[in-house]
């Protein structure tokens, strides 16, 4: 039986769909994701930093129409792929992605995150077919007081490392193309804000699931250097069936739907980084431990995110499938199953057969 949160097979399918950011982590299942629904992907993106890659282990350019590896403030040769592709749907996750970066390369982070995304936006104004667009921002978009509340759409915007200011400038950039071109255009352009995102496949720098993977997989303690800091954690395919939902909105909606939208978890998910560090130990297996180690000197972060998401569970209906444990235990099976030499497109797959027929709340199901 289809689940009423599924993506609707029979909307995406030959839909032309252009994906910025397709060799990441969320873009790469976010373009399997597409294509296993029939969508017609053409991805555009900086080549994967780190081998493996989900972009690699799952054949994501083998999925898409089309796969142009290209840096986004690239005008001449992502308009030629925006020509090429026709997109009537636009999804933007292309970013520097990383908070600890952001103190190392605080020019790159801007130039990627603001002005990569002002590019793309006026090569979108010259795009006749182009009926949506989505950008992809952060929960760390707000300004972040850590008073405890969790953020809702019309908070202020802020942040006090680069990272964070580069998504809150993000923000303001696409809410100014909308007013000053797109709704004229009749093209809605909605952002989304989801938390901190975890599942198989990712490998990326100066995450805390590549390292406890790492880790355990070698036999050796994780070690965690801020477990008191609180986070959304979410499965990845949970926000990407809220962009997808969006879109969709985007499309056959009203007006309404062009605006921001927070995709995090029941505030009852949302938990300190030890307690993913324990439940992932305990879920390994094996003797898998963690311990806290505080680096000296460390670039700031900040200690307590909290997404409200009721707007977009009361208007997009869209809710988290997989509570805490959940995702921990879908998350762990899809490393154990890679490193037994399970076949990646395989365990890809059924993340389509997940959505398509779970209940609300699922516990044991895999991507």
């Amino acid at each position: 039986m289809t689940s009423p949160y599924a993506p609707d097979a029979a909307f995406w399918s030959g839909r032309r769909v252009f994906l910025t950011g397709h060799t990441g982590f969320k873009g790469g299942w976010l373009a399997a994701w597409l294509a296993h629904l029939g969508a017609e992907v053409h991805g555009y993106s900086l080549a994967p930093e780190r081998s493996p890659s989900l972009f690699e282990v799952v054949g994501v350019a083998g999925l898409c129409r089309g796969s142009t590896i290209g840096d986004l403030r690239d005008a001449p040769r992502l308009a030629a792929a925006l020509a090429e592709a026709r997109p009537e749907i636009v999804f933007h996750l292309a970013a520097q992605p990383l908070v600890r970066r952001s103190y190392r390369e605080p020019v790159e982070t801007f130039s990627t995150n603001v002005m990569g995304t002002v590019t793309l936006l006026e090569a979108l104004r010259a795009r006749p077919e182009l009926r949506a667009a989505i950008v992809v921002t952060s929960d760390k978009c707000y300004e972040n007081r850590e008073l405890g509340q969790p953020f809702r759409e019309d908070d202020p915007l802020g942040g006090h490392d680069c990272y964070s200011a580069s998504k809150a400038a993000q923000e303001i950039v696409a809410a100014s193309y909308r007013a000053s071109f797109l709704k004229a255009a009749g093209v809605r352009l909605a952002t989304a804000r989801a938390g901190n995102v975890i599942g198989g496949g990712d490998w990326g720098e100066d995450r805390l699931v590549p390292d406890v993977v790492q880790a355990f997989a070698a036999g050796r303690p994780l070690v965690v250097r801020n477990p008191e800091a609180v986070r959304p954690w979410q499965h990845v395919a949970d926000p990407l069936l809220g962009y997808l939902r969006l879109a969709r909105a985007c499309v056959e909606g009203g007006e309404r739907f062009a605006s921001a939208w927070n995709f995090g978890p029941a505030l009852e998910d949302i938990r300190p980084v030890r307690v993913v560090a324990e439940r992932m130990a305990r879920a390994w297996g094996g003797g898998a431990s963690w311990r806290a180690e505080p680096q000296d000197n460390a670039p700031a972060e900040a200690g307590l995110l909290r997404l409200d998401a009721e707007k977009a569970r009361n208007d997009l209906g869209w809710r988290p499938l997989l509570d805490f444990d959940g995702m921990i235990a879908e998350t762990v099976h899809w490393y154990r199953a890679w490193h037994q030499g399970e076949d990646a497109c395989a365990l890809s797959r059924r993340m389509t057969a997940l959505f398509a027929g779970a209940r609300e709340r699922a516990s044991c199901v895999s991507c």
